[in-house]
């Protein structure tokens, strides 16, 4: 296998740069490009760094980690250079013509996986704690890395595995009476057990999930609605451009912004309505484009203004919208509820807030002009997500809830086989299936094409 290398910092100015190599001539190049004839591992040695007719490239540090005592589990030598392009490239260069090969993206964490220094989810979670977007998320990628999660399915995997166990030795001796799982109820019970856990890591994954992606949420209504208010208000800054005129925003607006440790990639988008002017009505046509793809949709409507005389904020977004969104997707902001001051507007307004409840939809009252209310939204958005990330949450990833939601069907059919039908060979096939589901996720049982998926999204240096 090639020696590969590859800068491991981020390009640009910087005080340090490291370029990183892993394979069996790691250290003879090492040697070669500082004239050195042997470095102690773990230990750091400064050198000078030499062009092939001996003029200097850089100096630095040397780190040498012999294989298999190292990331990858081959040797394993660090290059701690200074920082900048022209020197980093020149150095990564020179470690070329002295024969490694340029890393593809994350060619380090995937040899560390092929040679067992860390499984799938570990790997992932190098990828995960370098781009999270919040504390908790890298705290959740850390613990992750560290194992946990790793560890909770591989307990799993051993319940399934002693499962199966006991199912096929009932089935290769039936007449042995202390084996007989059909009729005593031990199997049934190990395997609710089982399905029981698979359930409460399914949940555990599904906040771990919300904490490395976050959800998009879309902000939409009639112009002049306060959606870009709104946007400004949560975002903590003027993002975007407001006035009292209607139309200006003409296009999509993104921000990303951390609440309450929930990750909100926030767009804002152009008023929906009817209008002659082609710049507007491209920024409308984005903006139900980007409705269609939200996971969230807030639609604002200003409370003075937006609705007609006894017409409903849910008449106004199937208006909006041309149909009516599903509940879980939408929430109703009554914005500029402080210009309510009589009775009738009052009283209109807890007559919507009593449909919007009996349909199972959720409005909040808001005022983006003071704040009122802005703190209760952020509570609202997050619990309509159901995320209530336990205190020591793990990160995952969306085919870790895929490889866990196949796994407890196949653990609902071993248990439909078991007590339904007493298919003894049917419930042994089922928790076979379980098995390599579940393995999916650590590695165990994974496709070529799935690791170079994963391993491809990675940094180069990783």
């Amino acid at each position: 296998m090639a020696t590969i290398a590859a800068i491991a910092t981020p390009l640009g100015r910087g005080g340090v740069g490291v370029i990183r190599l892993s394979g069996a001539r790691a250290y003879d190049i090492a040697c070669q490009l500082t004239g050195k004839t042997a470095f102690t591992p773990r230990m750091a040695s400064f050198c000078r760094f030499y062009q092939a007719d001996g003029t200097i490239v850089d100096e630095g540090l040397v780190l040498y980690f012999k294989g298999p005592h190292s990331f990858t589990g081959e040797d394993v030598i660090e290059l701690q250079g200074h920082g900048g392009m022209i020197l980093q490239n020149q150095l990564l260069a020179r470690v070329f013509e002295l024969g490694a090969k340029q890393a593809g993206a994350g060619e380090f964490s995937y040899r560390a996986f092929d040679n067992d220094k860390l499984d799938l989810v570990q790997a992932e979670a190098i990828a995960d704690a370098i781009d999270a977007t919040s504390a908790a998320a890298a705290s959740s990628a850390i613990r992750s890395l560290s194992g946990e999660f790793s560890q909770k399915i591989n307990q799993l995997l051993e319940q399934l595995i002693h499962l199966r166990l006991h199912v096929e030795a009932a089935i290769d001796f039936p007449d042995e009476e202390d084996v007989d799982f059909l009729s005593d109820g031990v199997i049934q019970d190990k395997l609710e057990q089982t399905q029981d856990k698979i359930q409460q890591v399914l949940a555990t994954a599904k906040q771990g999930q919300l904490l490395r992606d976050g959800i998009h949420v879309v902000l939409a209504g009639r112009p002049n609605a306060g959606k870009s208010s709104l946007l400004n208000r949560l975002a903590g800054q003027e993002r975007a451009i407001v006035t009292n005129v209607a139309g200006t925003t003409r296009d999509t607006l993104q921000e990303t912004v951390v609440l309450n440790g929930l990750t909100l990639h926030l767009t804002d988008t152009a008023g929906l309505r009817d209008t002659d002017d082609t710049v507007e009505r491209i920024g409308i046509e984005r903006a139900r484009t980007a409705i269609t793809q939200a996971d969230m949709l807030l639609m604002v409507y200003d409370v003075s203004r937006d609705l007609a005389e006894d017409s409903t904020p849910l008449q106004l977004a199937e208006q909006l919208f041309g149909k009516l969104p599903e509940a879980k997707k939408l929430l109703i902001i009554a914005n500029k509820s402080d210009l309510l001051t009589d009775a009738h507007d009052k009283a209109q307004k807890a007559s919507s807030q009593n449909d919007i409840t009996q349909r199972g939809y959720e409005q909040v009252n808001v005022s983006c002009e003071t704040g009122t209310g802005i703190e209760t939204l952020i509570e609202t958005l997050c619990a309509k997500v159901g995320f209530h990330p336990p205190e020591n949450s793990l990160i995952a990833r969306t085919r870790h809830i895929d490889a866990l939601r196949r796994t407890a069907g196949h653990l609902t059919e071993a248990h439909e086989q078991l007590t339904v039908f007493q298919a003894g060979e049917l419930v042994a096939e089922s928790l076979r299936q379980a098995q390599l589901s579940l393995g999916e996720i650590t590695g165990e049982f994974s496709a070529d094409d799935l690791l170079g998926k994963i391993f491809g999204s990675f940094c180069i240096g990783k």
